[in-house]
C-alpha cells in the first residue's frame, strides 16, 4: 500500500483533467438513473450499480494479485463510506429522480461543494481545508452559477407537492455527501490505494442493501421482464459512473483534498446538459452556457492560480 500525496493549495492540470473526466462520468449516471427508472424501482437501481461495481472492482484486485484487506477497523471504515458516500445519498437521488428532472437533480447536486467546505472546515482538522475568502468566494460563484443553471430551461422549481420532497432529497444527499467526502479523505491517509478502498465501498454498500433488495422490492418478480436497454444502462451505472468513478474520486481526494475533489459537482451539470443535448437532443440555451462559464470562472478562483498572477503582474 502506498502513502496518498497531501492536498496542495492549487489543483495540478492532472488533477483539473481528472475532475472533468469525472463529472463526465457522473454527469452520465443521472442519464443512466432516467432510463433505468423507466422499468426497475429505486432500490434494485441502486443495489444494480453498486452490486455489478463491487463485482467489477473485485476482478480487478484478482487481476492484479492484490488482497483485500479483513482487518477489521478498515471493514467498519468501508461500511461508514458506504453508508455516507453510497447508500444514503444513491437512494435519495435516484428517489428524487422519480419527482424531478435529471437535469435538476444535477443542479441541485452542485451544492455539495458547499456542505463539503462546511464539514470540512469544522471536522477535518487541517488547515489546507480550512474556509479563508478565495474558497469562499469561488464556491459562491459556482453556486451562482447552478442558480443560473436552475431556470425554465431545464424545469421550474416548484414548491409544493412531489416537486419540493424530490428537491429536499436531492438536497440531503447532498449533505451526506459532505460528510461522506470528509470521512472518506481521513480513511485515504491511512495508505489505502483508491482501488481497494473503492472496492471496499461498494462490496459493503452491497451487503448493507442485499437484505432490503430482497425483502422490499422482490426483484425475481420482475427481472424476466426487464428491456435489452436497462441491463445497457445498469451496465453503464455500475462500471462506468460508479467502478471507474470512484476509483478516479479516491485519486482526487488523495492528492487535492475532500473540498477540490468536491468541485466536480459543480461541473457535473454541465456534463449532464451536454450528454442530454447529444443523446436526448435537449436544447442548450444561452442561459446554460452562461452558467457554464460562470462555473468555469467560480473554479479558477477556488484554483487560485489566476489570481496569484494577476498579484505577480501587479506593480509593487
Amino acid at each position: 500500500m502506498t502513502n496518498q500525496t497531501a492536498p496542495t493549495a492549487g489543483m495540478s492540470l492532472i488533477n483539473w483533467l481528472l475532475l472533468l473526466f469525472l463529472s463526465l462520468l457522473w454527469g452520465g449516471s443521472f442519464f443512466f438513473n432516467g432510463v433505468a427508472l423507466q422499468e426497475i424501482p429505486v432500490l434494485t437501481v441502486v443495489f444494480s450499480r453498486v452490486f455489478l461495481a463491487a463485482l467489477t472492482l473485485m476482478l480487478v484486485l484478482r487481476i492484479k494479485g492484490i488482497t483485500f484487506p479483513m482487518d477489521k477497523n478498515i471493514l467498519f471504515a468501508f461500511m461508514v463510506m458506504g453508508l455516507l458516500n453510497n447508500l444514503i445519498p444513491f437512494y435519495l437521488i435516484v428517489s428524487g429522480q422519480t419527482m424531478i428532472s435529471s437535469g435538476l437533480a444535477s443542479v441541485l447536486n452542485a451544492t455539495t461543494p458547499l456542505f463539503t467546505a462546511l464539514v470540512a472546515h469544522f471536522l477535518s482538522g487541517e488547515e489546507s481545508e480550512r474556509l479563508g475568502p478565495r474558497r469562499i468566494a469561488g464556491i459562491l460563484c459556482g453556486i451562482g452559477g447552478v442558480a443560473i443553471l436552475l431556470g425554465p430551461s431545464i424545469g421550474a422549481v416548484g414548491f409544493t407537492g412531489d416537486q419540493v420532497i424530490g428537491q429536499l432529497a436531492v438536497l440531503a444527499a447532498t449533505l451526506s455527501y459532505g460528510f461522506g467526502v470528509v470521512y472518506t479523505r481521513k480513511v485515504s491517509q491511512t495508505g489505502l490505494t483508491p482501488l481497494v478502498t473503492a472496492t471496499g465501498q461498494v462490496t459493503a454498500t452491497s451487503v448493507m442493501m442485499l437484505p432490503l433488495i430482497l425483502l422490499v422490492d422482490q426483484p425475481w418478480t420482475f427481472m424476466g421482464n426487464i428491456s435489452g436497454y436497462i441491463f445497457l444502462a445498469l451496465g453503464g451505472l455500475a462500471v462506468l459512473s460508479t467502478a471507474l468513478a470512484y476509483l478516479v474520486y479516491f485519486h482526487l481526494i488523495g492528492s487535492a483534498g475532500s473540498t477540490n475533489a468536491s468541485l466536480v459537482t459543480l461541473v457535473i451539470p454541465v456534463s449532464a446538459i451536454l450528454l442530454g443535448s447529444l443523446f436526448l437532443s435537449e436544447d442548450v440555451t444561452p442561459q446554460m452556457v452562461l452558467g457554464m462559464l460562470v462555473i468555469a470562472l467560480g473554479l479558477l478562483i477556488i484554483d487560485g492560480r489566476i489570481l496569484r498572477r494577476f498579484k505577480q503582474k501587479s506593480p509593487a
